[in-house]
């Protein structure tokens, strides 16, 4: 096997794991397996730190699930165009749904955004390993 096909085996099971977590918690924090809103929030809290204050900013949200790092943003009245970008079309129908009507927000299944952004926030896309061992570090001797 590739590892352009080891890849793609990988994305299939995130998307299948997420999107089965979706369906077992529907919209929630569980939906996108953390443990619950107050871990959820506090996460978001530490990523936007690094958003600088201005008028407006671009961010991809790498993994964005549902979109609640966006709710969280307009909550704070952040003035931003929103790219959620994820691998369970489940998550992207959902975020979709959610937001309808918000001209600022755009989502796409997929593993990468399709554009430049002034940030992107990869949050919790590395936690789920489906059973496989990190790769080995090289190290100096």
């Amino acid at each position: 096997m590739t590892n352009v096909q080891k890849n793609a085996a990988l994305l299939t099971e995130v998307a299948d794991y997420y999107s089965q977590k979706l369906a077992q918690h529907g919209v929630t924090p569980m939906g996108v397996d953390w443990n619950g809103s107050e871990s959820q929030s506090l996460r978001f809290e530490q990523l936007s730190k690094v958003i600088a204050p201005r008028d407006s900013f671009t961010l991809n949200d790498l993994g964005c699930g549902y979109a609640a790092l966006f709710d969280f943003l307009q909550a704070r009245e952040q003035d931003c165009s929103y790219l959620g970008v994820d691998v369970s079309p489940e998550m992207i129908a959902a975020a979709k749904e959610r937001y309808a009507s918000a001209s600022n927000a755009r989502f796409i299944t997929a593993a990468e955004p399709d554009q430049v952004a002034d940030y992107s926030i990869a949050s919790g896309i590395f936690n789920v390993r489906q059973g496989r061992e990190p790769p080995r570090v090289l190290r100096r001797l």
